[in-house]
């Protein structure tokens, strides 16, 4: 149903609008000839369209619909033959239909998915001259960032909402039950149908490939950094190998450093490691379990402290780091405590599989 009432936005225009005029009646501006006010009338011809037009002009011939037979969703120009879109977005489709901004239907070829980060990537070769690529940003996303997601809401062909970045470093979920590190979050309006759209600095670039939304002012977008990792290897293979060490996790919080007479919560606890994985017969996995003020916490197992170096207080800071640091077959060096000691020892990254089983998500 449709609420034909004035919205709380409205409201809030028309009283903004109001004070605005009151204190325009305060002014010491002298009228013009004509009986208008001058500074009106000068900052009439001085000011330009707001940055989120600009932002918006610049983009959206490049900005695109996607509709396979199941469903529909947004891409993006990423290079002169190449779309950029969810992998969800494509499903199990070999072609969809894309279309422009001015309403003309293309088709393209679904050339790369890669589930386990949510990207795809299109082909379409004879898109119009207007639709040029849009860059991912080089740099990463900072929380407080004014960002600007364009796409096709519910099939609303070309629409653009604005707002910031909220968080950065989040873990989102991924088609296939594994997470999808290094996550951007914010709070501009997203709906069924902006999935894979980009959400955009006011510089133009790509700050994110929008993967999720429609919470209360919560949405979510794989991030530049990892969609510049994965999509040329769709485009070269079709596919991509995301880095596996084969533990499950627990942070280590105040409550299980308690149970695990650790002398501070820090890094992350070995719970269980998958057999046969790259961390078997490396790592110690916990070996039992405690209650404490009734709730079950493992004890026991290795504790790690740091990747080559960087600091592993979080499950989203070692997803982050195999995600954008390594590649499977690389060894990485882990500082571990175990037995109240610290030590370091090494692991050989293997490719994640298909589907996680029984938490190995890491």
């Amino acid at each position: 149903m449709t609420d034909h009432g004035p919205s709380r936005r409205g409201v809030l225009r028309a009283g903004a609008l109001a004070l605005t005029a009151g204190l325009a009646g305060c002014g010491s501006s002298a009228p013009t000839a004509d009986g208008s006010d001058a500074s009106a009338a000068a900052d009439a011809t001085t000011t330009g369209p707001s940055p989120y037009t600009r932002v918006y002009r610049d983009a959206i011939d490049s900005v695109l619909l996607v509709r396979t037979g199941a469903g529909s969703g947004t891409g993006w120009v990423y290079d002169a033959s190449h779309v950029v879109t969810n992998a969800h977005v494509v499903g199990e489709a070999t072609a969809v239909d894309l279309r422009t901004r001015d309403g003309r239907w293309y088709t393209g070829d679904v050339v790369g998915t890669d589930r386990n980060s949510d990207l795809a990537v299109i082909e379409a070769a004879d898109l119009p001259d207007a639709a040029t690529p849009l860059s991912l940003a080089e740099s990463p996303a900072t929380i407080g960032q004014e960002v600007v997601a364009i796409g096709n809401p519910f099939d609303l062909d070309g629409s653009v909402t604005t707002g910031i970045v909220s968080g950065t470093d989040r873990s989102i979920p991924a088609p296939t039950g594994f997470s999808i590190p290094d996550a951007i979050q914010t709070d501009a309006a997203v709906n069924p149908g902006n999935s894979g759209g980009p959400l955009m600095a006011l510089d133009g670039r790509v700050v994110a490939v929008i993967n999720s939304g429609g919470g209360d002012n919560i949405a979510f977008g794989i991030s530049a950094a990892l969609a510049r990792r994965v999509l040329p290897a769709l485009i070269e293979t079709g596919s991509f190998e995301h880095s596996f060490m084969g533990v499950s996790i627990a942070t280590v919080t105040p409550q299980i450093a308690a149970a695990n007479d650790l002398d501070e919560p820090r890094g992350l606890l070995i719970v269980s490691i998958a057999p046969d994985g790259p961390a078997d017969g490396v790592l110690r996995p916990s070996d039992d379990a405690e209650t404490v003020d009734g709730e079950r916490l493992p004890v026991g197992g290795d504790v790690m402290l740091a990747v080559d170096g960087t600091r592993t207080d979080t499950t989203e800071a070692l997803g982050s780091y195999l995600a954008l640091e390594t590649r499977p077959g690389d060894t990485v060096s882990l500082t571990i405590l175990r037995d109240g000691e610290e030590r370091t020892v090494e692991v050989e990254l293997g490719a994640r599989p298909t589907r996680p089983s029984a938490g190995f998500g890491g």
